[in-house]
C-alpha cells in the first residue's frame, strides 16, 4: 500500500494572490439551478456540497483521476464530519462560522442545518417538496426517507435500506445535484434558472453572464475557506474566473496557443499533440475517459433483440487495428463491459475473461457473417446508428466500414447534441443503433451507480435492455454488507453484460486537457476540476485552490 509524503505539495511552488483565470467553455451555459440543470454547469463556483475531495492526499495514494471518490480520500467541505450511528442514518455535523454571499435575499446571513433540510428535499421530493422532485434525482436517492434538522449545525438523513456504501455514495459523489443553493433565492423567485439569481457560499461569486459567450465571476471576498495546504492562506487565490464558450475546437487552440485561455478540457488527442508540437510549454493532461465508446443497438427490436446479430457485430469490428490507427496506440486494444478497467478490483477486465468470451470479441468476419446467416440474414441487413455530432463521427466511419465486410450497411444519421439528447436519451425514438460517447460502458463512476446502466429504465439505456438476470444484480448489491461482497456483485454483474452483448464494445479513450505553464497548485488532481475527474460539480474547490504565476505569464505572453 502506498504512504502518504508529508507535504509532497511542497515543489509545485508559493501560492500567490491576484490574476485571473480563463477556461474555454464547450458549449452553452443553458441553466443555473441544480433542480433544473442537465449537468455540465459551473455551480460549484458558487454552490459548495457537504463533501470534497482531500486537497491535503499524495496523488502517489489516489490521485481523484477517476470519476469516483471512495470516502476514506474525502473530507468535510459544508460539513466539519460525517457519522453512520446505525446502517439507515447518516449523521452530519456542519461547520460553524460559513455565510452566503452577501447577495439579497441572503445578505451574508450564516448558513445551517435548515438550508441543508430544505436542498435535499426539494431536490428529492420531500417535506414541503412532496411528490416533485428533480428531474435531475439521481437514482440513489429513492430510498432517502426524510432529512431533518436535530440542531442549528447537525443534519440526520434516514434510509429505508440499510446498506452504508450506497448511502455513502448517493451523498458523497460527485453530480451538480449536490450543490446547496440558497433557500430565499428560490422561495423569492420560484427558482434559479436566471443566473441573477445565483448565490451560494462558494468561492466566486456569478457577476456577468452572456448567452452564447462568457460567464464571469468573481473573488467572494468573505468566503469562509483557508487553503488546507497553507492554513494561513484564505481562499480563493484568483480575483476573477472567467469561462469562454467557444464550441469550436480549432478557434479554442488558437486561443490556447495566443494565450487568451488558461485551461481546455476534452480535446481530441490529434489536436492535443499538434499544440504541443508548436507550443510545447503549454502542458498535456491525460486520464481515463468517464466512458468508453460504443454503439448501443435496440436489444427489443428485430434484428438486436437476437444475440447472434449482436455478436457478429462485435466480431466484425478490429479493435487492436481501431487502437493502433485511430488513437496512435496509446489507448488499450481491448474491450469493456459497464466498469472501466481502471477501475481496479470493482469490475471484469479483459484479462480475467475466459478464452471463449475473448475470442466473441476478437476480429473474426467470416465467424460474424456465419452468425448473421444462421440468425436469419445471410445477406446482411440495412441499418443506421443516430449520433450525437458533438462526439467522434470518424469513428462511426470507420465502424461502418467494419459492417461493411460483414454485409450490413450502416447510415450514419448525425445530429447536434441538444436534438440527439430529446430523440434518444428522452424520448427513444431511435429505431436501430444509437452512439454517444457518455454511453453504457467503461464508466469510471461509483459501483452503484454503474449498476444502473442496463436497467430497464436507467438513464444510459439506450439499448433498451429489459433482462431480469442483470435487474438481479442490485438486490444483491443493495443486500451487500462489506465491500469485498460488493466487488463480488459488480465482477459476476460485469461478466454477465460481456456474455450477454448488450452493446456492441468500442474502446475507451484518454481524456486530454491542456493548460498553461502558468497555473499552479494543481497536480494529479487537474483532472478533477474538469469534466472527466469530477466535473463541474468541483470546479469551485479545485479553481479556490489554483493560482496565476504572474511573473511566468507575463514572460510567456510578451514573446507571443
Amino acid at each position: 500500500m502506498l504512504k502518504q509524503t508529508a507535504n509532497w505539495w511542497a515543489g509545485l511552488g508559493k501560492p500567490e494572490y491576484g490574476g485571473e483565470l480563463v477556461v474555454r467553455a464547450n458549449n452553452d451555459i443553458v441553466n443555473f439551478d441544480p433542480y433544473n440543470s442537465p449537468g455540465g454547469n459551473i455551480h460549484s463556483a458558487w454552490l459548495e456540497r457537504l463533501v470534497s475531495d482531500d486537497w491535503t492526499l499524495d496523488p502517489a495514494v489516489f490521485d481523484f483521476k477517476a470519476h469516483w471518490r471512495p470516502a476514506q480520500y474525502l473530507t468535510g467541505q459544508l460539513a466539519a464530519s460525517w457519522e453512520m450511528p446505525d446502517a439507515s442514518t447518516y449523521v452530519a455535523h456542519l461547520r460553524r462560522g460559513i455565510r452566503w454571499q452577501d447577495i439579497p435575499p441572503a445578505n451574508g446571513r450564516e448558513f445551517n442545518a435548515e438550508d441543508v433540510v430544505f436542498h435535499f428535499e426539494r431536490m428529492c421530493g420531500l417535506g414541503e417538496f412532496g411528490n416533485k422532485p428533480s428531474p435531475r434525482r439521481m437514482p440513489q436517492f429513492q430510498d432517502l426517507v426524510s432529512v431533518t434538522a436535530a440542531d442549528r449545525y447537525t443534519v440526520v438523513f434516514k434510509w429505508k435500506i440499510a446498506n452504508p456504501a450506497l448511502i455513502m455514495e448517493a451523498l458523497h459523489m460527485v453530480s451538480p445535484m449536490l450543490g446547496l443553493e440558497n433557500p430565499e433565492a428560490v422561495r423569492q423567485w420560484g427558482n434559479l434558472d436566471d443566473w441573477h439569481h445565483a448565490i451560494g457560499t462558494g468561492p466566486f461569486i456569478l457577476k456577468d453572464f452572456v448567452p452564447g459567450q462568457s460567464a464571469t465571476l468573481v473573488k467572494n471576498q468573505k468566503y469562509w475557506g483557508h487553503d488546507e495546504r497553507y492554513p494561513e492562506h484564505k481562499l480563493p487565490y484568483l480575483d476573477r474566473l472567467r469561462f469562454v464558450i467557444v464550441p469550436d475546437e480549432a478557434e479554442a487552440i488558437e486561443m490556447m496557443r495566443q494565450g487568451k485561455i488558461d485551461i481546455i478540457d476534452h480535446i481530441s488527442p490529434k489536436q492535443a499533440y499538434a499544440l504541443r508540437k508548436t507550443n510545447p510549454e503549454i502542458l498535456m493532461l491525460t486520464h481515463p475517459d468517464s466512458n468508453a465508446e460504443s454503439i448501443e443497438p435496440r436489444n427489443d427490436v428485430k434484428p438486436f433483440n437476437d444475440i447472434r446479430v449482436r455478436k457478429a457485430l462485435q466480431l466484425a469490428i478490429d479493435l487492436p487495428a481501431i487502437s493502433k490507427s485511430h488513437y496512435d496506440g496509446i489507448v488499450a486494444p481491448y474491450p469493456t463491459t459497464f466498469t472501466s478497467r481502471y477501475m481496479t478490483g470493482w469490475g471484469f477486465p479483459w484479462e480475467e475473461w475466459p478464452q471463449e468470451l475473448k475470442e466473441e470479441y476478437t476480429y473474426n468476419p467470416p465467424r460474424a457473417k456465419k452468425l448473421l446467416a444462421e440468425a436469419g440474414y445471410p445477406n446482411g441487413f440495412q441499418t443506421n446508428v443516430v449520433a450525437d455530432g458533438h462526439d467522434d463521427i470518424e469513428l462511426m466511419r470507420i465502424v461502418k466500414s467494419y459492417f461493411a465486410e460483414i454485409g450490413v450497411g450502416m447510415e450514419i444519421r448525425v445530429m447536434a447534441s441538444p436534438e440527439w439528447q430529446e430523440f434518444v436519451s428522452k424520448g427513444r425514438r431511435h429505431d436501430q443503433l444509437a452512439y454517444h460517447a457518455g454511453g453504457p460502458l467503461g464508466h469510471t463512476s461509483a459501483p452503484y451507480h454503474d449498476l444502473l446502466q442496463f436497467q430497464k429504465t436507467g438513464r444510459n439505456n439506450w439499448a433498451m435492455v429489459d433482462d431480469p438476470g442483470f435487474d438481479a444484480f442490485m438486490p444483491r448489491a443493495l443486500a451487500a454488507k462489506t465491500v469485498e461482497e460488493m466487488k463480488k456483485v459488480m465482477r459476476d454483474a460485469n461478466e454477465y453484460v460481456a456474455w450477454q452483448h448488450f452493446s456492441i464494445s468500442l474502446l475507451q479513450p484518454m481524456a486530454y486537457s491542456l493548460c498553461q505553464p502558468w497555473v499552479k497548485g494543481f497536480s494529479g488532481q487537474f483532472g478533477s476540476a474538469w469534466a472527466h475527474g469530477g466535473g463541474p460539480a468541483l470546479t469551485g474547490f479545485y479553481v479556490g485552490r489554483f493560482w496565476i504565476d504572474s511573473k511566468m505569464k507575463k514572460s510567456h505572453l510578451s514573446r507571443v
